[in-house]
């Protein structure tokens, strides 16, 4: 039975909580019910396209509609529908997913540790970089460092991880031994700095931080490469050089969070793999089965991994899902995707260039005083005066009104404050590009119509 959208949108206000909503706000006017969607676009119950500029969540990396991760899950459903990896087993998918993460990623990554998504592949570091020193024997090494405007993940522990006052004001977070340290956003925090200056200046924040904690309590350092929901922060050049030196002069494990940026986002399988970073565990998600079926995992470099298999006994962590046959075999067939269509390859010198190229146009419209970006990942900094970057108050009204409107335009972008950010799926043709630059000028241009009246 097909329902109206005002059925569905009842039920929906009757019975579903919606994950970082506001609901009253939401059900004054009805949440859009998206019913279908094919390669980078959208339909909702009345019919309306849009281009979805995210990616669904950062994580649509294929585009939608692949009719052979659809047939791979069936077939994977009617021989093994589900079996568990505790108790001394494991089946063909998840074994074969394994092999070839190991295969894509640095090869000093040589095993996984496979969860549902990325904030449990977070909650994992915090246990198993604890664990690793436990084993060490350095049971003090406890603290994990994270930045200010981090995101990852809203369990718990990856709320805590997580740099967002918002999230800590609501469930007594953070939990101990989770501390912060700044970011690299030039933009807005750099002040007179140039960007080298900043990125080794708030780069040293970090060994300030284990000086004042003292070495023999910090177990690792976490950030993701590109900050995603704080608002695609590309860092200085001067940035990660410098954190990847303190980490090895204070034996700090690194972890490189790539579940946003991971699997093609920046051109390279990783966005590690574009900085240089040599992480010690590096959380991923999203990319990884391209949204298709929930998975995550912790890629864990192999001085960790001989550590706990031979020294550490029990791991007493897990999840009842973690590596679901179906799941990894939708995985394993992403990734092939990835690589033997040459997607990211397209996206390293096609496609990414030119989406980059064309979003900086963007830096004209009298809203945007910083365009930034790096492959298939753009960021549009609004305010009110280019000159001294003041913002429109309140903060963030702006940036919801541009998102809104883009909405109703026909395109899907996010709001974080008043940072307008896209990250579409690397399918995206460069005609597909065209229309996504002219729809986010189109909602920049009916923005300032209604700031400015």
């Amino acid at each position: 039975m097909t329902l109206t959208t005002a059925e569905y949108q009842a039920l929906d206000h009757a019975h579903f909580l919606h994950p970082f909503t506001d609901h009253k706000r939401m059900h004054e006017r009805g949440a859009r019910i998206i019913e279908r969607a094919k390669g980078v676009y959208l339909w909702d119950t009345d019919g309306h396209r849009l281009m979805d500029g995210m990616a669904g969540l950062w994580c649509v990396n294929v585009g939608y509609g692949r009719k052979d991760l659809a047939e791979v899950a069936r077939k994977q459903i009617e021989q093994l529908p589900y079996y568990n990896s505790f108790f001394q087993t494991a089946h063909p998918p998840v074994i074969d997913l394994s092999t070839l993460l190991s295969e894509v990623t640095q090869d000093h990554l040589t095993h996984v540790f496979l969860t549902n998504s990325g904030s449990e592949s977070n909650d994992t570091v915090v246990r198993m970089a604890r664990y690793f020193w436990q084993c060490m024997g350095h049971p003090e090494k406890q603290v994990i460092i994270s930045r200010r405007n981090a995101y990852h993940g809203s369990t718990m522990a990856g709320a805590s991880l997580s740099g967002m006052q918002a999230m800590h004001e609501q469930g007594g977070l953070p939990i101990p031994d989770i501390v912060h340290i700044g970011q690299p956003f030039w933009y807005r925090e750099g002040g007179d700095l140039t960007p080298e200056e900043f990125g080794k200046k708030v780069a040293g924040e970090l060994e300030q931080k284990i000086e004042e904690l003292g070495e023999h309590r910090v177990a690792a350092f976490i950030a993701e490469p590109i900050q995603g929901a704080g608002g695609v922060i590309v860092p200085p050049e001067t940035y990660w050089p410098e954190i990847s030196a303190i980490c090895q002069r204070h034996q700090i494990l690194l972890v490189a969070d790539e579940v946003i940026c991971g699997f093609g986002r920046t051109g390279e399988w990783f966005a590690s793999d574009y900085y240089g970073l040599k992480p010690d565990l590096m959380p991923i998600a999203k990319g990884l089965s391209s949204g298709y079926l929930p998975i995550g995992g912790v890629m864990v470099s192999e001085h960790i991994a001989r550590i706990i298999i031979e020294e550490g006994g029990e791991f007493t962590h897990g999840m009842t899902y973690a590596g679901h046959p179906a799941a990894c075999a939708v995985a394993a067939a992403n990734i092939r995707i990835l690589r033997d269509e040459g997607i990211i390859d397209r996206v390293r010198t096609e496609t990414g260039p030119y989406l980059q190229q064309r979003w900086a146009e963007l830096a004209d419209h009298p809203l945007v005083g910083e365009v930034r970006g790096l492959g298939f990942l753009g960021a549009l900094e609004i305010v009110a005066d280019k000159d001294t970057r003041a913002q429109f108050e309140p903060s963030g009204t702006t940036g919801s009104l541009c998102r809104d409107i883009a909405a109703n335009l026909g395109l899907v972008m996010r709001a974080v404050g008043d940072s307008m950010i896209i990250s579409p799926p690397l399918i995206m043709s460069k005609e597909e590009i065209d229309e996504l630059v002219e729809l986010a000028r189109k909602a920049l241009d009916k923005t300032l119509d209604q700031v400015q009246a």
